[in-house]
């Protein structure tokens, strides 16, 4: 294994992450193994990622929502479902690919730093967006605990089954199926992470009609039994999920809301 160290990625939205070391190392369900970059980027993920390293490293990580997704992505979020790519040499990448490699200039300067990724969007803020209103519906009752099937989905986001399976496809990635099982599932996940005090059946989601049921998807989604994870160290992990709940409301960014936060 390179690297001495390792942390799995759970399931989220797109993700932009751009490191100060090439000697990181990422791998994602389907084996794609990327490594000698400077600038990782996942698609809509319903499956753990990997990350090996060794030693310290600064890493910023740039998650997409589904409306940034139809805002800068601009392609079949469906069809970059799962995926792992070297940001700085797949062909889709190449707007973000020079704004990866101006990130880190001189010594480390967390607020410059913010400031030129801040840039970079707001510069691009005025780009049309097809189906805002229903990408922005769906995801408002995805994240509702009280919405538990696809009938509920679609009377809350106020649309034809049809539609909503066109959108979703097209911004988030997945069946509406999936996604709401991915929600229960990140909802168990950033409870038990945030106090493993609770055990897994204290963090259960109260959509599971069971532990059977959790246990499935839980290894469906991280490739690994809840007992298996619960015995790794989570040195990325544990801490992010902390930091992101004290200043983003939300452990994990599949559960922020359409705007970016944790309501």
């Amino acid at each position: 294994m390179r690297g001495n160290r390792f942390d799995y990625l759970h399931p989220e939205w797109a993700n932009f992450r751009i490191v100060d070391t090439p000697e990181l190392v990422a791998q994602n369900h389907g084996g794609t193994r990327i490594g000698d970059t400077g600038f990782f980027f996942t698609g809509p993920s319903s499956h753990a990622v990997r990350f090996e390293f060794d030693g310290a490293f600064r890493m910023w990580g740039i998650g997409v929502l589904p409306l940034g997704w139809a805002k800068f992505i601009r392609s079949d979020a469906a069809s970059w479902a799962d995926a792992l790519v070297d940001g700085h040499r797949h062909p889709a990448m190449a707007e973000f690919s020079g704004m990866a490699r101006d990130l880190f200039q001189g010594a480390a300067d967390p607020e410059a730093e913010f400031g030129r990724i801040s840039a970079f969007f707001l510069d691009r803020q005025h780009l049309p967006v097809a189906d805002e209103a229903r990408i922005l519906a769906i995801h408002a009752a995805l994240i509702d605990p009280e919405v538990d099937n696809v009938s509920a989905l679609v009377e809350r986001a106020g649309i034809s089954q049809r539609t909503l399976e066109r959108v979703c496809q097209r911004a988030f990635g997945f069946s509406p199926k999936l996604l709401l099982r991915r929600q229960r599932f990140l909802r168990s996940l950033a409870k038990y992470v945030l106090d493993p005090s609770l055990k897994w059946i204290g963090a259960l989601d109260s959509q599971y009609h069971d532990q059977a049921q959790f246990v499935h998807d839980f290894k469906q989604f991280m490739g690994m039994s809840p007992r298996q994870y619960g015995l790794l160290d989570k040195p990325i992990l544990s801490a992010v999920m902390r930091e992101r709940a004290r200043f983003a409301g939300k452990a994990v960014q599949g559960l922020d809301t359409p705007a970016g936060g944790g309501g």
